[in-house]
């Protein structure tokens, strides 16, 4: 859905990297920190409604199953998972960030603030320039305009709902990228003295607004991958990611396919959180629906969180450690 599949990770434009741990072999499910707490119903109900992507036989087989038993309580579903799957650490350690998908206020043509083009794809799909050649262009195809750190924001996380002032919702959904790699721009900007201490995204998003105009477009410019988008009317549905299927808000999570198949069942257990105010620790039940182009390695994961401004905001403080296991068919 993005350059990264449905967002970059909104942490991901931070800096610093939590302290990282080798994943333990956990002998059995029981040895998991936080399995006996998990809601193992509503991680069953977020499998049952998604495993239909999984295109590994057993995995397909665990599926029918799943499907065919109907909704379960806590304690059956848990059964169903320490009954059908066995545990598979993967080695080394890695990094989870988190994403949402945003809504954003538009207008059908510049004014004021709102003079950043929502741009659609273009018709060649050859070589395209970088983010600045692209924005110093006229736009005359543009399908809406929005505040230049908001359309930033929106690149970095793929997707997400534009609301007009005649109360039209619009989900902007992406549409290709011009080929470019992605520059976080959190380390940049803390380099110059932009931002003291750790960087979040809620910072980078008041520090761009606050200096809109050039000072925050040459920030923004720093980061060379640009991303186009088509409109298409607000259903009220969840974002689909990669795997084209609405995204279950914290039990979705972006991989790296070359690690990890579409529909895979994962326990993550994330803690040593970088930012202030961020969760201790996420330990919980996901399924790989999602992919981008900085989610690299075997241990690395990206928790969508759902919709909206508190959603964004817990994303935006998701830098953790993490260790990461499969869940493997028997």
């Amino acid at each position: 859905m993005t350059w990264r599949g449905a967002g970059a990770g909104i942490a991901l434009t931070l800096l610093a990297a939590p302290a990282l741990a080798q994943a333990p072999r956990a002998a059995s499910f029981a040895d998991l920190p936080g399995w006996a707490s998990e809601d193992h119903a509503a991680a069953f109900a977020a499998f049952r409604a998604t495993c239909g992507v999984a295109r590994d036989p057993a995995l397909a087989r665990a599926c029918e199953r799943a499907r065919a038993a109907g909704p379960l309580t806590d304690a059956a579903a848990r059964s169903f998972f320490e009954d059908s799957f066995s545990l598979d650490a993967a080695s080394g350690s890695g990094v989870l960030t988190a994403y949402f998908a945003p809504e954003y206020p538009a207008r059908p043509r510049p004014e004021a603030e709102f003079s950043a083009p929502v741009r659609p794809a273009p018709a060649n799909s050859g070589p395209q320039p970088e983010r600045a050649t692209i924005e110093a262009s006229p736009a005359p195809d543009a399908l809406a305009w929005m505040r230049p750190e908001e359309l930033f924001f929106l690149q970095v996380q793929g997707s997400g709902v534009l609301v007009f002032p005649d109360g039209r919702r619009m989900k902007a959904l992406y549409a290709g990228a011009n080929g470019r790699p992605y520059l976080a721009i959190g380390g940049p900007m803390r380099a110059r003295g932009l931002l003291p201490g750790e960087v979040s995204a809620g910072a980078i998003r008041a520090w761009l607004a606050a200096h809109r105009g050039p000072e925050a477009d040459a920030v923004m410019r720093l980061n060379p991958r640009y991303g186009y988008f088509r409109l298409v009317p607000d259903d009220g549905r969840a974002p689909a990611g990669s795997a084209h299927i609405p995204l279950p808000a914290g039990r979705a999570v972006a991989v790296d396919l070359a690690f990890h198949p579409m529909g895979e069942l994962l326990w993550i257990d994330a803690d040593k959180p970088v930012l202030p105010g961020a969760k201790p620790a996420y330990r919980r039940l996901v399924v790989a629906l999602d992919t981008g182009a900085a989610i690299r390695g075997p241990v690395r994961a990206d928790l969508y969180l759902g919709e909206g401004d508190a959603a964004g905001e817990e994303a935006g403080l998701v830098r953790h450690a993490l260790r990461l296991y499969r869940l493997a068919p028997k």
